[in-house]
């Protein structure tokens, strides 16, 4: 039996993946959270053999989950199962230690055979994804050169600011000091070469890290 955490800010949607999954018997969603704190809540108390989590949610990312999750258990296998699938987000995930990454546009059986694939320690990616990614040598987890000076809270942080949350909000979602995210803010923009909030948002809507309407 395979364990599962899966993680949607859409109780529905949980609802119906887990009706998928669990169909055939061979897969038990043993926890459920709606946002990156309560999912990184249940990863530590149940230690699921595998994560599921999608990208956008409130606050924080799958991103910065991934990110935490990875910290604590550095062979915890986690699966994005995402709308997003720009090269660039696909990369970031892969790059922070995604085991694989599956499009909520993809086949249903698609999401079975990744969730198998992933719990035997082998990397899966959907036949959807840009063709670049999935011809690339190995699957290599490879960050977009526009964003490798960042680090990964550097790039959780340009990602929350980009898609128009304040400060503060940056702060409250990865439990930072305002004048933390302010200096992590003066930072990214040196590396990255932006002189503006506005610039900011529009490289990241540039290479997929949010969509035109924010997201």
């Amino acid at each position: 039996m395979i364990n599962l955490l899966l993680v949607d800010d859409h109780p529905v949607v949980r609802a119906g993946y887990q009706r998928l999954l669990e169909q055939m018997g061979e897969m038990r969603v043993v926890a459920q959270a709606g946002d990156v704190d309560q999912a990184y809540a249940q990863f530590v108390q149940h230690r699921p053999a595998v994560t599921i989590t999608d990208i956008s949610m409130p606050g924080s990312s799958g991103l910065e989950l991934l990110r935490r999750v990875l910290e604590r258990d550095a062979s915890a296998r986690v699966l994005v199962f995402s709308m997003h699938d720009s090269e660039a987000v696909v990369r970031r995930a892969l790059g922070l230690g995604a085991r694989g990454f599956v499009t909520k546009s993809c086949d249903p059986d698609t999401l079975i055979d990744a969730v198998k694939q992933v719990h035997l320690g082998q990397r899966f990616l959907s036949p959807d994804l840009p063709a670049a990614l999935l011809n690339s040598p190995a699957l290599a987890p490879v960050v977009d050169p526009q964003f490798e000076s960042l680090t990964p809270r550097e790039y959780e942080i340009f990602r929350l600011l980009a898609a128009g949350k304040s400060l503060p909000d940056c702060a409250r979602s990865l439990h930072l000091s305002p004048k933390t995210v302010s200096n992590h803010q003066t930072l990214i923009k040196e590396k990255l070469g932006l002189g503006s909030s506005a610039a900011m948002a529009l490289l990241a809507i540039r290479h997929g890290v949010i969509s035109a309407d924010g997201v």
